[in-house]
């Protein structure tokens, strides 16, 4: 067995090697994209400075709030979960990249909820809803965006997508620096989720990843002290997606907002190799997304969805990259209902095993074998 420094170094290396070969994601300007991709809307508020020279959002801290829209042209060639950005040294291939078609800096909050009203009202279902996804840990502002647009399309979900892009300075070493642009970050979150509200979004589904979902519980627990305890019970529903979050933090976040939204979903897995790095930064041996059981949540309303089976390479996203886990994501709905008496999880769902501890109910997902 390896001794615990040189574990830690070597997923640090891992992780961090992973990060590099990847081409990072930035927004790449192409109209005629349009005309090959499916383009999905979307609505953006971003605590991210505006680089003047590029006019694009870049990793700074911006105490005001923007907003914006990105039309994202999703290619038709590619496996499902997947991004793929254009290289530097060729061309961008609308067939196979992710690409922007046109994308507008709102002058106003006002302009930009009349916009935002006009989809919701669009909306084919005639349901007035909306996903708003925060992004995590090392992304930059075209990555989340890009990432709310391949989980809108891939799940085909009904609703409006939109991002709140805080500023995470997209390294994967300065840990430190995301990690205080979370609590910079909250009072933006708060007033994007108003934004969506007042724009005529009945119902609000929030989806946190990685310190993007510390985000989100930090968000509603500072809502609950403002007040604002009615509209967080009025949100559609929680998914915390490989959330990088101490638990006894969690609780107390949980235990201040007092009723949680529900659905309240959580994806964790123990082969999250991020998220082990990040137990051994912050001194502890879990966070909140790769707990092996539901014990220190048990009093909590929760689903916990164990989605350890699917994990592949570094495992920090295997709720949105994973074609079977998609379905999942897709249905969070129909979670409780899927689950609850059926400890074979086979109502339409991916099978597995369910397990309710006071309140809070594991479910240890399990690939569907031939």
């Amino acid at each position: 067995m390896k001794p615990p420094v040189t574990r830690t170094l070597a997923v640090m290396l891992a992780v961090v090697t992973l990060a590099a070969c990847a081409p990072r994601g930035t927004i790449t300007l192409d109209p005629a994209a349009a005309q090959v991709g499916q383009v999905r809307q979307v609505f953006v508020g971003t605590t991210r400075t505006l680089n003047p020279e590029t006019d694009r959002f870049d990793s700074g801290r911006h105490e005001g709030m923007d907003y914006a829209r990105v039309d994202v042209s999703v290619p038709p060639e590619r496996k499902l979960g997947t991004i793929t950005f254009p290289h530097r040294n060729r061309a961008p291939d609308p067939r196979k990249d992710f690409l922007t078609t046109s994308d507008q800096i709102y002058t106003t909050p006002a302009a930009f909820r009349a916009d935002l009203a006009r989809a919701l009202r669009a909306e084919p279902s005639g349901r007035h809803e909306a996903v708003v996804y925060v992004h995590g840990f090392n992304n930059t502002f075209a990555e989340g965006v890009y990432r709310i647009a391949q989980i809108s399309h891939d799940l085909d979900v009904p609703g409006v997508a939109v991002h709140y892009a805080w500023p995470s300075a997209a390294n994967p070493v300065n840990y430190a620096y995301d990690r205080d642009s979370v609590l910079f970050a909250r009072d933006g979150l708060e007033q994007l989720l108003k934004q969506v509200a007042e724009a005529g979004a009945d119902h609000i589904l929030v989806v946190g990843h990685s310190m993007g979902a510390l985000l989100v519980m930090e968000t509603l627990r500072q809502m609950r002290l403002d007040g604002n305890a009615t509209f967080v019970r009025h949100l559609g529903g929680i998914v915390l997606i490989s959330p990088d979050i101490d638990v006894d933090v969690f609780r107390t976040e949980a235990l201040r907002i007092g009723t949680l939204p529900q659905p309240f979903v959580i994806f964790t897995s123990q082969r999250d190799h991020a998220l082990e790095l990040a137990a051994r930064l912050t001194g502890q041996r879990h966070r909140l997304g790769n707990l092996a059981g539901v014990a220190k949540v048990a009093d909590l309303k929760v689903t916990v969805l164990d989605v350890g089976a699917f994990s592949e390479g570094v495992g920090h996203f295997t709720a949105a990259t994973s074609p079977a886990l998609l379905r999942i994501l897709g249905r969070v709905s129909d979670l409780n209902s899927a689950y609850a008496g059926d400890p074979t999880g086979k109502i339409g769902l991916l099978p597995g095993v369910a397990l309710t501890v006071r309140n809070a109910t594991q479910v240890i997902l399990t690939p569907n074998r031939p």
